[in-house]
């Protein structure tokens, strides 16, 4: 019951994670966007686990699909899972199990992923690739956050509402701070990450700054958005 963006900016070679779901605290247990290597989540009947040996397996250069092959011989259940992965050179790759309850599937992109399970179509997931190949010219935090603003919009899970969201991406600058933004328990999420993310963005130079020169920092209430 989640649908989920992943996807990479070939502008900047950002990686990024947007998802929701009638779960609570996803951010927590699906996503794991790591700079250099890749951005990846494990879903539908989740396994939190299968997550740490994929990032073993893509550091030693394995192919998303020979990780996927890896996983099934560790997991019994792996056709319960859904799992999307998209390197750090916009390679994108995702399983679909066979037994993930209905409607599940996946859309495989230039340099994204689009996935679903528990959704009310297929039309979903083909809003969520929409949008995002739609608007190449916006920044990474923004198209993903529209590509799920686009799936909710379009129907999500159907009676079941969007109790929690995530948004993260990592920076292009190795000294600054990944953004990491979470709603895990609303009971409308993606508005409310929307929200969230609006109050954050002002701050990202104040965050910056704070990191990089100390000396320099103002106090955070004396900053001007």
């Amino acid at each position: 019951m989640t649908y989920t963006i992943l996807g990479r900016c070939p502008r900047t070679a950002r990686l990024g994670i947007g998802v929701a779901t009638y779960s609570l605290g996803v951010g927590g247990y699906c996503p794991v966007v790591k700079q250099g290597l890749a951005a990846l989540s494990s879903q539908a009947f989740a396994n939190p686990g299968l997550r740490g040996p994929a990032v073993e397996l893509l550091e030693r250069g394995v192919s998303p699909e020979a990780v996927f092959d890896e996983l099934r011989r560790i997991d019994e259940f792996f056709d319960y899972r859904q799992f999307g992965i998209v390197t750090q050179g916009g390679h994108a790759a995702c399983h679909t199990g066979d037994r993930t309850r209905a409607w599940a599937g996946h859309t495989v992109g230039d340099g994204f992923v689009a996935m679903g399970n528990v959704l009310e179509g297929k039309h979903v997931v083909e809003a969520i690739a929409g949008s995002f190949e739609s608007t190449k010219s916006e920044e990474l935090e923004e198209r993903l956050l529209q590509a799920i603003e686009a799936g909710c919009a379009a129907g999500g899970q159907g009676q079941l509402n969007e109790r929690s969201a995530a948004l993260i991406v990592t920076r292009t600058d190795a000294s600054g701070l990944d953004i990491d933004l979470r709603v895990d328990a609303h009971d409308a999420a993606v508005p409310e990450l929307r929200r969230v993310w609006e109050a954050y963005k002002p701050y990202l130079p104040y965050y910056d700054l704070r990191s990089a020169r100390p000396d320099k920092t103002p106090a955070q209430q004396d900053w001007k958005t």
